[in-house]
């Protein structure tokens, strides 16, 4: 088994490689249908997962920084927390099982029904064929992705705190003071 994911991701590195030197190979209206199935499919999920994981850490560091009268540093908390890890956390997650296994099932489907044969006697490589877009298309929306998942998870941190009477302005005011790019650089890194 270790040798054939070893054969696998070898494979799928050179048809990267070989795609890098010869950019025209690529089907660009096929990956747009493969990044529309692995991105704009996957903002539902991707959204709501962040947005309840906002709220959840805003309600639960609200009530003890509020008896230390520091509870304005919860959007700080849940910014910090989205943007540097649980942002690229969940999108990654998010990736992983709900779109590696949509490939996996497409792929799956198609070496039942002798897809992948049909392209091995035509001549084409099924791995720089069918592996390869798939991945260039996780590269391409996971940054993206990440994007949305950090804003989304911070939209659920200030939701919560809008709840408990702090103005939106507020919040907004406390939240650019302190919040930096390097920050979401650091989150986009992860991703």
């Amino acid at each position: 088994d270790w040798r054939a994911e070893t054969e696998f991701v070898g494979e799928v590195g050179a048809g990267l490689v070989a795609l890098a030197r010869h950019p025209r190979r690529l089907r660009v209206r096929e990956w747009w249908q493969i990044v529309e199935k692995a991105g704009s499919n996957a903002l539902p999920i991707v959204g709501l997962i962040s947005f309840l994981t906002g709220v959840i850490i805003a309600f639960q560091a609200a009530m003890p920084m509020r008896q230390f009268g520091v509870d304005i540093f919860v959007v700080n908390l849940v910014a910090l927390a989205m943007t540097r890890e649980l942002g690229p956390s969940m999108t990654a997650i998010t990736l992983a099982g709900r779109t590696g296994s949509a490939f996996a099932a497409e792929i799956g489907t198609m070496k039942v029904n002798e897809e992948v044969a049909a392209l091995t006697t035509m001549g084409l490589d099924p791995v720089r064929f069918l592996a390869v877009p798939r991945v260039l298309a996780g590269i391409a929306v996971t940054p993206l992705l990440t994007i949305y998942s950090m804003v989304a998870g911070i939209d659920g941190g200030i939701v919560v705190l809008m709840l408990i009477d702090f103005p939106l302005y507020t919040l907004m005011n406390q939240l650019s003071g302190t919040h930096k790019l390097h920050e979401i650089a650091a989150g986009l890194i992860k991703s």
